[in-house]
């Protein structure tokens, strides 16, 4: 791998984790807004999914786009869109403007995320591939984890400063990439050099082959974590808030202590429980102890015993989409685009549907969404049980 090629991934894994960072900043601002806005639930719930819905309806656009005029053009555009998307949400007090806000940053992150990805597989080998898209999907998951504890930090100056900041990032960001980054025809030609055998195309997606039970029941999953993770989340701010009367430093606090232990699971500890109990106990003990501790949350009494509920939580949703994710591409080798593509869409509907859901439910009462997602995520631990071992799952081919 060239300098020239490692810069080039430096700079897409810093874009990819900026932007992802900007997703979840608003998380423990939330209920500060909806206090002050005198805001529903609803509302809140709303404004955190249309990031989502924007950019699952950009995404396939977007990819086109990048393919048609370069790479380049696309990550630029998207980090000034995120910058103009964190700057109008610093700058206003209007639930229009912020839900306007919020649907360009998700046209910005449909800009970053998936044509930083493109643009990694263009310039590496495919031994190089699985590495970087490693990198790549590490800076994702890092930028969502940390986002929360970095915005309660900040908002201890001002609830607005995360969205002040994160702007001025992404303008450094936008200009560190046009100087930098290599231009598309710098990129073809090191694409030229790239010696990789053509792969096979995938199986439709509409084909009978594909659509084993393993399949059905692990994207089944990807649905429900992603829905079950979102419908938790999005309101956690102001649900302990109300509930439990959790100032900004505690929530802050939770969310930074979350952020340290998950990237810990995630890069040290991850590998060894999947060696020493296989994807499949693994993904049964998290939907398992994620539902245990929703219902627990709903019951406890103290700050105490809801934070040790929403480490758990947490760190059990940061290692099931790696455990499921890493199931599905063992399922079936020869469909890896296909398999991502449906497991991105998925994960979007997940994050559309949970924060409407759990913000009209919060309003009726106050416990009703985590009581849903526990039993959402009960189910799945009961799916989970009729997942095969890996090899046994090879029939997809």
């Amino acid at each position: 791998m060239t300098k020239k090629t490692k810069r080039a991934i430096f700079i897409l894994i810093f874009s990819e984790f900026l932007v992802c960072l900007g997703i979840s900043l608003v998380i423990p601002v939330m209920p500060f807004i909806k206090n002050e806005l005198h805001l529903t639930a609803t509302d809140m719930g709303i404004m955190n999914s249309l990031f989502a819905f924007a950019q699952f309806v950009a995404s396939p656009i977007i990819g086109r786009l990048s393919d048609r005029i370069g790479r380049k053009p696309v990550l630029t555009a998207g980090l000034l869109l995120f910058m103009v998307s964190e700057v109008l949400f610093a700058l206003t007090n209007r639930l229009m403007v912020f839900n306007i806000s919020r649907l360009i940053g998700g046209l910005a992150a449909a800009m970053v995320v998936p044509t930083a990805m493109a643009l990694a597989a263009d310039i590496t080998t495919k031994h190089q591939r699985a590495r970087v898209i490693g990198w790549l999907s590490a800076a994702f998951s890092g930028g969502l984890i940390l986002g929360p504890g970095i915005g309660g930090i900040l908002a201890g100056i001002s609830y607005k400063t995360p969205f002040w900041a994160a702007g001025a990032l992404g303008l450094v960001s936008a200009i560190v990439l046009i100087s930098l980054l290599p231009s598309d025809a710098e990129t073809k030609k090191t694409m030229a050099e790239v010696d990789d055998p053509i792969a096979e195309p995938s199986a439709h997606p509409m084909s009978r082959a594909f659509w084993t039970v393993p399949i059905i029941i692990l994207f089944t999953m990807i649905l429900v974590s992603s829905f079950g993770l979102q419908g938790f989340e999005s309101i956690y701010s102001i649900y302990v808030n109300e509930v439990f009367h959790f100032s900004l430093s505690n929530i802050a606090l939770v969310l930074t202590l979350n952020g340290l232990i998950s990237l810990f699971l995630q890069v040290a500890m991850f590998d060894t429980l999947v060696s020493r109990w296989g994807e499949r106990r693994v993904i049964r003990a998290c939907f398992f102890l994620a539902a245990i501790c929703v219902v627990w949350i709903t019951q406890a009494h103290g700050k105490i015993a809801v934070m040790i509920a929403t480490l758990i939580i947490f760190s059990s949703f940061d290692l099931l989409r790696p455990a499921i994710t890493t199931l599905l591409t063992k399922a079936s080798e020869s469909n890896q685009g296909l398999i991502n593509g449906l497991n991105m869409s998925l994960t979007s509907i997940g994050n559309i549907v949970g924060p409407i859901m759990s913000g009209m439910l919060l309003d009726m009462n106050p416990h009703y969404p985590y009581l849903v997602v526990a039993g959402f995520l009960i189910v799945s631990y009961l799916m989970a049980f009729l997942l095969k071992r890996p090899e046994a799952m090879q029939s997809v081919e």
